[in-house]
């Protein structure tokens, strides 16, 4: 609604009938003949001369833009092109001095200079026409305030019979207030058409949209601001032979405000009309840096400055990362010919997820064989950014031993586009791996790690898959890299029981349960608590509940059983990708199981014993077949203990159940077809929105 009003009201600025008719007029005396002014010099100067004789007639007294006026007018006094266009500004000078100088017409008088100035640019005549002027207002005001201590100034002020601005300056005000308004609305507007004309063709012409909207109204702009020039300029003159008059201004500043309005308003169409060409620049440079970016992963590279350069910092200007361990600025040289991890997250990135990765770094920094470099990028929101922001990522910044940028703001939005279509990113963390000449060796490795720490080194899909050949399911693959206890019970051939869930009440009756049937069985049994994936506050209370109350052995920070459901779900994604199924991959099958353990709202155990014996199954079944042992105990001896729990609760499964598979959707790779563990069925999909605020 509010862009159907401005548009209303630009059609109501420039669309008006009398501005219809001027505008045939005005387009009828344009007829460039291509010659091409360079008019940075001129704005140069331009801009000193008005704003230091505004500021002086506002404040009336030197300041210390003198120096500055003395070094620009050194700079440019080498600059050739003002000789050429000397002439033209002197003869604009003088058709503005006798235009003027009675009063008249001002259309006629713009009409004037805009017929003289016809073989110009229209940024060419605005810029000239303010230039004249310039001389014409630069040296009024010379005369007027060397007029006190200059004997040939006051001379000539006395022959002009120039007012005495001191004397006078109660009843010149007003009209110098609105004097200066509308030379500062005449001076932007120029500014906006030499920019509009500066903008690079690049990337933008005049057919479109944005630019050809502007490019009907700068006609019309340039003859507005020349006429306010010519009011300017008759203002000036009026007060020629006004030294011994009584000065009466109300009515001149009334016009002269009333054209500022006027001004303005084209000011403020010309300003969002820019801005439009500028978002569209934008747009245009990003899609050209986003395709540069596809066409350098293509190529092959001699080593990976150039990929590098162009994900975090192209410039030489500064070192754009900082060192995490030492906090010192370091440049991208410091990553030449390594192995590159680009951890890429936004600002939630979890202190566990951090821990873990210290961990891992540190290892490989004392490793030869496992050695690579790793670097934080930041995706964040430049439209939120705020100071809280800035305090977590410094925060975040602080804990990472490795490599991160200085400031999220120097990846450029042509990457982030990059990183979230071609890469993926949405939400979760994610690694990329690059190898010592820029190529890609995974564009998400973060599964690999989680699974298998540096032992995934280089992070390659091949190096996945050979590892995944290793792998059996088994306790051990569960809880590597998390517990070493578990693992030293397992060689030890210790009977296990991993256990999960929120329910105290069947915690206590299972492990309660569990442990009399291991005193029946006489051997021992070690349980070991779990938890519960995406709940680590619920998990704090039950780990500070389970040191009082002593339900068994547990993992006694949130860590290591975040840790747990973290690498469960990596295993998961890891053979998604690589095209596995729970029907032709038992690995895949029992990981869904145990995840859609998670997802319901019972507990859960697994029962191991070495590398090969596991017995699996919901909370209320496994407590049912542990209740009814003196009906399958007699199996232990032929079978042994786990296989036997295994036989009963197979023989309590019942074609009646209900089991859910909740999949983080931010990770990337859901699958679009999932069979139930326990059945083989395929699996309803269902999309759950979650807020835990815990």
């Amino acid at each position: 609604m509010a862009n159907k009003m401005q548009q209303k009201r630009e059609r109501r600025l420039f669309s008006t009938s009398d501005d219809s008719a001027m505008m045939k007029q005005v387009q009828a005396t344009h007829a460039p003949d291509g010659r091409e002014v360079d008019v940075k010099p001129i704005i140069q100067i331009l801009d000193e001369i008005l704003i230091q004789v505004i500021a002086r007639s506002v404040e009336g007294h030197h300041d210390k833009r003198d120096q500055d006026m003395l070094e620009t007018a050194a700079a440019l006094a080498e600059f050739d092109m003002l000789d050429s266009l000397a002439f033209i500004i002197q003869k604009i000078s003088c058709e503005l001095s006798c235009k003027c100088s009675g009063g008249g017409d001002a259309h006629a008088s713009t009409m004037v200079l805009l017929n003289y100035l016809s073989n110009y640019s229209w940024h060419a005549k605005v810029v000239l026409t303010l230039a004249a002027f310039a001389v014409i207002f630069g040296e009024f005001w010379l005369v007027v305030q060397m007029s006190a201590e200059n004997t040939l100034a006051k001379s000539v002020a006395l022959l002009k019979q120039l007012p005495d601005i001191v004397e006078n300056s109660t009843s010149l005000s007003p009209q110098f207030d609105a004097l200066n308004k509308l030379v500062k609305a005449a001076l932007d507007v120029t500014m906006y058409i030499v920019e509009f004309k500066e903008l690079p063709s690049e990337y933008i012409s005049e057919d479109t949209p944005p630019m050809s909207v502007a490019s009907t109204h700068i006609p019309i702009a340039a003859y507005w601001v020349i006429r306010s020039i010519v009011a300017c300029a008759s203002q000036v003159s009026s007060l020629i032979g006004m030294r011994n008059e009584s000065i009466s201004s109300a009515t001149e500043a009334w016009e002269l405000t009333s054209l500022a309005h006027k001004v303005n308003s084209i000011y403020e169409h010309l300003k969002n009309q820019l801005a439009q060409c500028y978002i569209y620049i934008d747009d245009k440079r990003h899609t050209e840096a986003f395709h540069n970016l596809i066409r350098l992963f293509e190529s092959i590279h001699v080593d990976n400055m150039k990929i590098l350069r162009a994900l975090i910092y192209a410039k030489d200007d500064l070192p754009p990362l900082i060192q995490g361990s030492r906090k010192s600025r370091a440049s991208l040289e410091v990553l030449r010919r390594k192995n590159v991890l680009l951890l890429i997250s936004d600002l939630d990135l979890s202190q566990e997820e951090i821990m873990i990765l210290d961990n891992l770094y540190k290892d490989a920094q004392s490793r030869s064989e496992t050695h690579y470099e790793m670097v934080w990028i930041p995706i964040v929101d430049k439209t939120t950014w705020n100071d809280v922001n800035r305090q977590k990522f410094e925060y975040l910044q602080s804990l990472m031993a490795w490599y991160t940028v200085h400031d999220p703001f120097i990846i450029e939005p042509s990457v982030v586009k990059y990183i979230k279509e071609v890469w993926n990113f949405t939400k979760k963390a994610i690694v990329v791996a690059l190898d010592p000449q820029g190529k890609l060796s995974s564009p998400n490795a973060l599964h690999m790690i989680w699974i298998w720490g540096n032992l995934a080194f280089p992070f390659t899909s091949e190096k996945e898959e050979s590892l995944w050949k290793q792998e059996l399911w088994s306790l051990e693959l569960l809880v590597d890299g998390i517990d070493p206890m578990v693992l030293e019970w397992m060689t030890e051939g210790k009977f296990i029981c991993l256990y999960g869930g929120e329910d105290l009440e069947w915690i206590q009756t299972f492990t309660t349960t569990a442990m009399n049937v291991a005193k029946a069985c006489r051997f021992e049994l070690e349980m070991v608590y779990v938890g519960k994936s995406n709940a680590k506050e619920r998990m704090q209370k039950m780990i500070d509940t389970f040191a009082t109350r002593k339900f068994s052995y547990y993992w006694p920070n949130v860590t290591s059983i975040w840790f747990f459901w973290a690498r469960l779900e990596s295993m998961l994604y890891s053979k998604l990708q690589h095209g596995s199924t729970v029907e032709n991959d038992q690995i895949m099958s029992e990981i869904m199981t145990v995840l859609s353990f998670d997802g319901s709202d019972q507990g859960w155990a697994i029962f191991c014993r070495g590398t090969t014996e596991m017995a699996r199954a919901k909370g209320d079944t496994a407590l049912t077949s542990l209740r009814d042992f003196d009906k399958w105990k007699v199996n232990i001896e032929k079978d042994g203990f786990v296989p036997a729990l295994k036989d009963y609760l197979n023989s309590l499964h019942t074609p009646h159940h209900c089991n859910r598979l909740i999949l983080p959707g931010s990770t990337g790779g859901i699958p679009q077809k999932v069979v139930c563990a326990e059945c083989g069925r395929q699996m309803e999909k269902y999309f759950m929105y979650r807020c835990c605020v815990e």
